[in-house]
């Protein structure tokens, strides 16, 4: 069974009407993206940083996956699929899908500001002042902000290296260290790109590119590769 690599970002969540900062500007849900997306708006007013999030997770609770999702998890019957996701929800895992890595964390976690290492399963519930770790230290949502290292992305690495086809769904391939991921892709694998939008990939392979939405365009890239890679 060949492996499918997939790098998906927020247009994989989109239909599922979940929207990211990009989308307005600069703005996240009305919010200016570095107050509620950094370690500095963190210090500047940590009750705002936690109701930005205690809002963002109780939208997802009532989110669904959408048919691109679902459709990710259909591939699962023809092809070993692994997904590198940017995106923060749980989409994915409630679409079913087996091998899910998180780049940038994962919304309905939370994790302790003195140990990194101390992450606390939350679910859909809030964080707030005062909630603190096993070791008495303040928790913070399990997310990475602007600024921060990525500790997933050497594992993403070597997963998109032994792809024998890597597809990227709704991402705009400019936020790194994400973004470098496809420079990791052996030269021989196939790649494909759903997206509605115009990405410039800046690479030296061909890429095959469905404009679409990720919803019709994972039916689309399942018929293509049942057809040509099964």
């Amino acid at each position: 069974m060949k492996k499918l690599v997939v790098l998906t970002g927020s247009g994989m969540s989109a239909e599922s009407g979940l929207k990211t900062f990009r989308e307005t500007g600069g703005l996240w849900e009305e919010y200016e993206v570095m107050e509620v997306a950094s370690a500095e708006g963190w210090v500047r007013n940590r009750e705002l940083v936690l109701r930005f999030y205690n809002e963002r997770r109780k939208q997802l609770k009532d989110a669904v996956p959408n048919s691109g999702h679902i459709g990710l998890k259909e591939l699962e019957k023809d092809f070993d699929v692994y997904i590198i996701t940017q995106n923060v929800d749980n989409l994915h895992e409630k679409a079913g899908s087996s091998q899910v890595l998180h780049l940038h964390g994962l919304l309905t976690q939370a994790r302790s500001t003195h140990d990194p290492g101390l992450i606390y399963d939350i679910g859909y519930g809030d964080i707030n002042i005062g909630d603190n770790c096993e070791k008495g230290y303040q928790l913070r949502p399990h997310i990475v902000w602007f600024g921060e290292a990525v500790p997933a992305i050497e594992e993403a690495a070597a997963v998109v290296s032994t792809a024998d086809i890597f597809s990227v769904i709704g991402t705009s391939l400019v936020v790194y260290p994400a973004a470098g991921l496809i420079d990791y892709v052996p030269r021989q694998v196939p790649v494909f790109l759903i997206d509605p939008n115009d990405i410039d990939i800046s690479t030296y392979r061909p890429v095959r590119v469905i404009k679409e939405k990720a919803g019709k365009g994972v039916a689309m890239l399942h018929e293509i590769l049942k057809k040509e890679y099964k």
